[in-house]
């Protein structure tokens, strides 16, 4: 069986129309401000990090690495977060090093692919049950394949009515942790899976995320 993300505005047709909720702006100079933000791309390294950037001394045979799986491992991130190639990669760490005046190795995009296999990742903290939970929650929809898309695929059959369903997601935010699940038909509507996906919650709320539709 394979999954796919529901494609934007898919069965628009059946869905309720929903007005877009207007805004109106009193303050232009935060709201301005508020949208250079946006474009903000301020990045730095903790001290912590830069002291654990040079990888520990061994005595195994051959050329010593030079950096450390923590200096791979952020490096990666950076990656993922920016949507880069590992030549742009190194690029960018070597950038974010001559502005902070860093005298760090920049390990370059042949080490990143090699070391990436078989890294060992950093466990985030877990969090306690006495721990308040910052949750969001949002959903997204999955397109279930079976035999009928495999016919359309082989011969062209046009199959009436897809098969769908919608993963309901709840993330605590103060440590990336998904802390309530729940999956459901495509016609189930956000707010009524809310009470279930609390009810998964160890430990207190202290704050409640989600997207709300105004008419």
């Amino acid at each position: 069986m394979k999954i796919h993300f529901m494609p934007f505005k898919a069965n628009a047709d059946r869905r309720h129309k929903f007005a877009k909720a207007k805004y109106k702006v009193t303050n232009w100079s935060k709201y301005n401000e508020s949208l250079r933000r946006r474009g903000d791309v301020t990045v730095w390294i903790e001290e912590s990090a830069a002291k654990a950037w040079f990888a520990p001394e061994n005595q195994r045979r051959g050329r010593p690495a030079k950096c450390s799986e923590l200096a791979i491992e952020t490096c990666l991130q950076i990656r993922v977060v920016f949507g880069l190639a590992l030549r742009q990669t190194q690029g960018f760490v070597r950038s974010v090093f001559h502005l902070m005046e860093l005298v760090l190795p920049v390990p370059d995009f042949s080490t990143l692919s090699r070391r990436a296999d078989g890294l060992k990742l950093s466990n985030p903290k877990p969090r306690t049950n006495s721990e308040p939970v910052a949750l969001v929650i949002d959903s997204t929809g999955v397109k279930i394949f079976g035999a009928g898309e495999w016919q359309e695929t082989k011969h062209g059959t046009r199959i009436k009515r897809r098969t769908w369903r919608k993963i309901h997601l709840g993330l605590d935010l103060n440590t990336g942790e998904i802390v309530c699940s729940e999956l459901t038909e495509d016609t189930v509507a956000d707010p009524t899976v809310v009470p279930d996906l609390l009810d998964q919650v160890e430990g207190q709320v202290a704050t409640f995320l989600g997207m709300v539709q105004i008419e």
